[in-house]
């Protein structure tokens, strides 16, 4: 028999966890001081965690602590130890996105449940079997999901599903994000998004040079998907996730509960609800397929005002704590004493003595000593049954009070004994560091074919291309290009190119690209080779995608090169090679939402556009299809470029990233790499020289 829809509450720091339990959240996520992707949070050190655990426990509330962010190879032992404490403190599963993370979860502690976080980006079936078979037992989907893509993933999933039901909504696909990293230096992959795209934006036509516009916010209102909670029960979703972990107990609370009474059938306070927390109001774009430009909006003085009144109100709603857990009392009444049990249906049981004889009665005392042992407001429990044996004597209700204030402390107690997870023996491996020094051969990403320079192409190690662009790469190509396949799939595009894959495979092809999960089952069949979307930064998980069958790998560009050098790929005692970007525009957000389009019609889009911040900056904007049934991705103003600098790359393929370039820029731009070049206008070298 499988459980009831999980309500899942962000638990941010120690009150709002009170919140959220006493509230009735089922389970609750938290982060520990590290390796989470709320470091602002609270959070909680390894002994508040495990004094989380036993209070969660003793209520019947499941505990997932989040370990899902970017990790370098300095920080795997680390690493190895927060998962040691997670099982110490017995908490229930793990949330990861990294695979070094799943693989010391499964090798240090393999009774903690494994659930794949969204920064994974899985929005497929594919993505949700491969999952299952790297040994997850949940996936938590992206936020951009529609209903019937949710009920798709569900249907086909041999695993749970887990979806965002409430909280902030990111412009970006989850998981698919570098604007704050490259914009600020605070990496939202680590944890620390500064939220640049919570600042005015402008997508105005005609814009003078150099100068800011009229606002247009890359931000989205925050997502509320309470009303259709029972849609996603009957949709097979298994645990619904409240986001918020940088918000109040009151917020917390007010979700819970309304959660539990859609759950239950029943109405729900919706003004509460909005008040604690929105934006201008709230959206369900995503989910109800209603993608346009009244997703959009900010946070207003007049929403901080009415969260300021509604606070009191959502208070009351944890000022008690919810009765949750049936016991039982038996009550066995003798001459000198009573004796007092009471055992939830756990197993936990807790025994108490009378230091008072009962006296004759001269009525039945059955009714009253119900009333007494019913009393049970205060505490996690709720009396279910009451069996007496004996002819029960007169006590005073002070005596049945105390008697069953102290079963119930007893057994509150005993249920908040935490059980820790046996942990294995586990010695970290060590990985030879990549030599410095030599020049790594020189690839390119190109847009369209048209982009690509005819000199240059048998110049490159590889010419890689989008998977739509197979039909005009020449033949004589072929033989050095690998197909790039989409870093996100929505809707019928994993079926769509699951059929490419299978139709190109003996057109010549030197293999594809991986970006996300799905892809690792998709194109099994083919040489494969992991790309941008797989979020690659230490050796551990870039070993463990060797041992999964990738034959080279691009590393993350939020990777220094410092941390590059430590990532050496092996599989069968060979090495495999790394790559790193030297040029291209960094791709800060892909995003299902059009950023354009509160100004631009998609019908008459050209396939992209320019933002403009508040500094002047534009930024570049494309479109993957006509028509707004793409994903658009937003560039960085200023190019990457280490032409110059080719031996500080700790790696074997320097890769190049076209756009929008003509096939004369592009073949500037390989000139100068090839060369070794300093680069003739602005540039950056984005990342590679921070200090990871």
């Amino acid at each position: 028999m499988s459980r009831p829809l999980e309500i899942l509450a962000p638990a941010g720091n120690r009150e709002m966890l009170g919140a959220a339990v006493f509230s009735g959240a089922d389970a609750v996520y938290l982060g520990l001081t590290g390796f989470n992707a709320r470091r602002t949070a609270g959070n909680f050190t390894p002994e508040e965690l495990q004094e989380a655990v036993a209070f969660c426990h003793a209520r019947g509330v499941r505990v997932h602590v989040t370990l899902n962010t970017l990790v370098y190879a300095r920080e795997l032992d680390g690493l190895a130890d927060a998962v040691r404490a997670v099982a110490a403190a017995g908490a229930d599963a793990v949330i990861a996105d990294d695979l070094a993370t799943a693989q010391l979860v499964k090798q240090i502690a393999p009774t903690l449940h494994l659930h794949g976080s969204t920064q994974m980006s899985v929005h497929t079936p594919a993505g949700a079997r491969e999952l299952a078979a790297l040994g997850y037992d949940r996936v938590i989907l992206a936020r951009e999901l529609s209903l019937e893509e949710i009920r798709a993933v569900c249907a086909a999933s041999p695993i749970e599903c887990e979806v965002f039901i409430h909280g902030a909504l990111c412009m970006s696909v989850s998981g698919q994000c570098m604007m704050s990293a490259f914009l600020g230096g605070r990496s939202g992959n680590r944890g620390d998004c500064a939220g640049p795209c919570r600042l005015p934006f402008d997508a105005s036509e005609g814009l003078a040079p150099g100068k800011p516009g009229r606002a247009c916010h890359l931000s989205l209102k925050d997502m509320d998907h309470i009303p259709h909670l029972r849609e996603l029960m009957d949709a097979g979703v298994a645990s619904v996730k409240i986001e918020g972990r940088l918000r109040t107990p009151e917020y917390a609370a007010a979700s819970v509960a309304a959660c539990r009474a859609v759950r239950e059938g029943r109405p729900y306070d919706e003004a509460l609800v909005r008040d604690i927390f929105s934006r201008s109001g709230f959206t369900d774009g995503y989910l109800t397929g209603r993608n346009d430009g009244t997703m959009f909006g900010v946070r207003t003085e007049a929403d901080a005002a009415a969260t300021r009144a509604a606070t009191p109100k959502a208070r009351e709603l944890f000022r008690r704590e919810l009765q949750r857990i049936a016991v039982d009392f038996a009550v066995t009444c003798e001459a000198e004493g009573v004796k007092l049990a009471v055992s939830d249906h756990d197993g936990h049981k807790a025994v108490v003595y009378s230091e008072e004889a009962p006296q004759p009665a001269q009525k039945d005392q059955t009714p009253a000593i119900e009333r007494a042992l019913g009393k049970t407001g205060g505490t996690p429990f709720v009396c279910e049954k009451v069996t007496l044996t004996g002819t029960p004597g007169f006590l005073p209700g002070s005596v049945w009070n105390e008697l069953r204030r102290e079963a119930l402390e007893t057994l509150l107690e005993k249920r908040s004994v935490v059980t820790p997870h046996a942990v294995h023996p586990y010695l970290p491996p060590r990985f030879a560091a990549h030599p410095v020094g030599a020049v790594p051969a020189l690839a390119a990403r190109f847009a369209t074919v048209e982009q690509c320079p005819a000199d240059f192409a048998d110049r490159l190690q590889w010419l890689i291309f989008p998977i739509d662009e197979a039909e005009t790469v020449p033949a004589a190509w072929r033989g050095k290009t690998l197909l790039e396949l989409p870093r996100v799939m929505f809707g019928t595009l994993e079926a769509r190119t699951a059929r490419q894959l299978k139709a190109l495979q003996s057109a010549g092809f030197a293999g594809a690209v991986a970006n996300n999960a799905a892809h690792l089952l998709l194109a099994k069949d083919w040489p494969l080779y992991g790309g941008l979307g797989l979020n690659i930064t230490n050796p551990m998980s870039s070993t463990r995608y060797a041992e999964l069958g990738l034959q080279g790998m691009l590393l993350h560009p939020e990777t220094a090169v410092n941390a590059m050098q430590a990532v050496t790929p092996r599989r069968d005692g060979h090495a495999l090679p790394t790559a790193a970007l030297c040029y291209g525009h960094i791709p800060l957000m892909l995003t299902r939402a059009c950023p354009l389009r509160n100004v631009h019609n998609c019908a008459g889009c050209p396939g992209g556009g320019t933002l403009r911040d508040r500094k002047g900056r534009d930024f570049t904007v494309t479109c993957s299809a006509p028509g707004g049934a793409g994903i658009r991705t937003v560039f960085n103003p200023v190019p990457l470029y280490m032409g110059d600098r080719l031996t500080e790359l700790p790696v074997d393929v320097a890769v190049a990233a076209f756009t929008t370039e003509s096939a004369e820029r592009a073949a500037q731009i390989l000139d100068a790499l090839t060369a070794g070049k300093p680069f003739d206008s602005e540039f950056t070298r984005g990342l590679y020289y921070t200090n990871n």
